[in-house]
């Protein structure tokens, strides 16, 4: 059963799959994604006969990111348009991206990202606010903002996953990683084969759903409070403000906003997003 418009929800058992499915888009995160899976990562949280969230993206690829201009986003932009002004952005982003992403990662009950294909910008800010990564032996993951003028995604987790200087390393190329550099470095906990990777996730989600859910939590509670004690939060914060001041220079360049869409900018974007074959 679903009540959304991009998701599924599927109760398996103590296990709950939540499932992205804009398939013909790569699994874009529009406006209305976001909301729908914030929503959903509640009512999952309050129901007691969920003990395990997986999250899933239908089709080849777990997410290539947030929606930037397909056609329903647009329409929806123009339906909720927020007021002129930095003031503004600053406020709507930080809560559409940064707040949501915080409470995703405080969800007090596992959560495990089931990735496949590409697994990139908005994806990778998803996946990473999930307690652990079950990766496809095919699976990518990326923050390319550096291709187009901006420094890092809104919620930029990827020191803490890979280390500072692998973090850097790959937010100065904007390169690809792939699921077994991904599991060497820490971000992903298990690579298995594509064709395995739904069972593989779901029979480890049942292992820790055979577990207190009391007990969960709180194992949870301990190591999310051990990253809090490290600066976590405030270093998040620290890092989403650079974000926003990248943004003037990404309108000079004509990668951010309205302009982006237009013809011209697209291709600036594909010149900046060129990258040499694997």
């Amino acid at each position: 059963m679903s009540a959304y418009q991009t998701l599924t929800w599927e109760p398996l058992g103590a296990v709950l799959r939540l499932t992205a499915n804009r398939p013909q888009v790569l699994n874009a995160q529009s406006r209305v994604m976001i909301e729908e899976l914030d929503a959903a990562f509640a009512r999952a949280a309050a129901d007691d006969s969920v003990r395990v969230i997986i999250v899933a993206g239908a089709g080849e690829h777990f997410s290539a990111g947030h929606d930037l201009g397909t056609p329903e986003e647009i329409a929806d932009r123009a339906a909720r348009a927020r007021p002129e002004g930095f003031q503004h952005e600053l406020r709507d982003l930080s809560e559409l991206y940064l707040e949501t992403c915080l409470r995703w990662q405080d969800i007090p009950k596992p959560t495990i990202a089931q990735v496949q294909g590409y697994c990139i910008m908005g994806g990778l800010m998803l996946a990473s606010c999930c307690d652990l990564i079950v990766a496809s032996d095919d699976a990518r993951f990326a923050d390319r903002s550096v291709r187009w003028g901006g420094a890092h995604v809104q919620y930029l987790s990827m020191p803490w996953d890979l280390g500072p200087r692998k973090a850097k390393e790959y937010l100065f190329t904007g390169d690809y990683l792939s699921a077994q550099e991904a599991a060497q470095l820490g971000l992903v906990n298990r690579v298995v084969p594509r064709p395995a990777l739904a069972d593989e996730t779901l029979a480890l989600a049942g292992r820790i759903a055979e577990q207190d859910p009391f007990a969960l939590k709180m194992a949870k509670a301990s190591v999310n409070e051990m990253l809090e004690a490290q600066g976590h939060r405030q270093a998040l914060a620290g890092a989403f403000k650079n974000y926003m001041l990248t943004i003037p220079h990404r309108q000079d360049l004509g990668t951010y906003g309205g302009a982006a869409r237009t013809e011209g900018a697209r291709r600036r974007i594909d010149l900046l997003n060129r990258k040499k074959p694997d």
